[in-house]
């Protein structure tokens, strides 16, 4: 409990904001902001907004209508005078109501008339897509606001929402940022009627007609670790236009190039090993001759392919030219065998053989896994790996 009003206070000049997911248990935001006024050094937000859909903005309304079960009060009013009563002095802090500036919902586009929508709930492709757009702009909009400290709970709506939510905050937030999740002991957690410990109105019945005391409920706000990146991607992050998706791309591409500038790969053409920083591994015959392409195309200075599917025919005009290779008086050299022979018969064939390499470098540690990051993937047939780093021996 805190000592005085004032160590609710944050530094001068600043807010603190609390952006919360919402689904259909609103008692998530009450338990959160009661929780962060328990902490050693408690912090009750300036304001609070809330992301969510039609649904939870509906379940959201029942914050501010009087209840029975709490002496007839809101359980907004609730929580307002129970931290009051605690010491907490809430003169310009805790903003939050019904308008849309703090309940805000989620929107996406309708395919068929062009107006935007809002979701009701997450059930598509293309809502998931929506919301992780929204969600970044909802992000990038109050990190930019210098004066601001931002507190994210994704403890409610649904688990899509709150693992796009922390994306977003990996993508865009700062050193700063905090990431929470509220944990309540059973059977708080699922009483219909319990908003936070202590609450007015007495015993709590549960379904089965048990009653239980708010007071002894236990409420844990948990720190969620994450890695802040806006700093490795400055010019992608500080770009205005763009949706998450395009971020993601643009961002996992530094990575790789990143990856890629500490991979050192040698090849042989006469055996099917590979050397990565030093550390060598067996590859089968396929995943060899994969790699060996994709590896001599970096070292020819050939373009990136845009698929699987647009490799096969430039990778079979390489099997072929490997097989034909191979010394006619040496029938002990893998380049002889029936896999390097026969041609990949489709993407799949692909597919596998650039799997089997991940698992192989996975499975070998050390410095090898660095090389993962690097291989072909949806979208991109092509090692990221820079020629000077490749060595090709016979």
């Amino acid at each position: 409990m805190p000592s005085s009003p004032a160590t609710t206070q944050s530094e001068p000049g600043r807010d603190v904001v609390l952006l919360a997911v919402t689904g259909m248990s609103p008692a998530v935001l009450t338990e959160t902001i009661w929780a962060l006024a328990q902490e050693q050094r408690p912090v009750v937000p300036s304001r609070v907004i809330v992301l969510t859909t039609v649904r939870g903005r509906d379940s959201l309304r029942a914050l501010f209508q009087p209840s029975s079960k709490i002496e007839g009060l809101t359980p907004w009013t609730a929580l307002r005078l129970n931290l009051e009563q605690q010491g907490h002095a809430l003169k310009g802090r805790l903003r939050f109501g019904e308008t849309s500036d703090d309940i805000r919902v989620i929107t996406a586009p309708d395919s068929a008339t062009g107006q935007s929508v809002e979701l009701s709930d997450l059930r598509s492709l293309a809502d998931n897509e929506a919301t992780a757009d929204y969600l970044l702009d909802q992000v990038r909009g109050l990190v930019e606001n210098p004066d601001t400290d931002l507190i994210v709970s994704l403890a409610g709506g649904r688990k899509t929402m709150g693992a796009l939510l922390y994306a977003c905050l990996t993508l865009a937030g700062r050193e700063t940022d905090r990431l929470t999740h509220v944990l309540v002991n059973e059977p708080y957690e699922t009483l219909r009627d319990f908003w936070f410990p202590g609450q007015p109105g007495g015993p709590i019945a549960s379904r089965d007609g048990t009653t239980h005391d708010p007071g002894a409920a236990h409420l844990e706000l948990a720190d969620v670790p994450f890695v802040p990146l806006r700093n490795l991607f400055v010019r992608e992050l500080r770009r205005k236009a763009g949706t998450f998706s395009r971020l993601v791309d643009e961002c996992r591409e530094r990575v790789r190039h990143a990856a890629g500038d500490n991979v050192r790969l040698t090849l042989w053409r006469s055996r099917c090993e590979v050397d990565v920083n030093g550390t060598c591994l067996a590859l089968a015959p396929r995943e060899h001759i994969v790699l060996l392409f994709l590896a001599t195309r970096v070292k020819q200075g050939a373009p990136a392919l845009g698929s699987y599917q647009l490799a096969l025919d430039p990778l079979e005009d390489f099997r072929i030219n490997l097989a034909a290779s191979a010394p006619e008086d040496d029938f002990a050299d893998w380049r002889h065998g029936d896999t390097v022979r026969a041609r990949m018969e489709d993407d799949q064939d692909l597919r596998k053989a650039v799997s089997g390499i991940r698992t192989k470098l996975r499975a070998t540690g050390g410095n090898a896994p660095l090389l993962i990051a690097c291989l072909p993937e949806r979208g991109r047939f092509s090692l990221t790996v820079p020629g000077s780093l490749i060595f090709l021996h016979d």
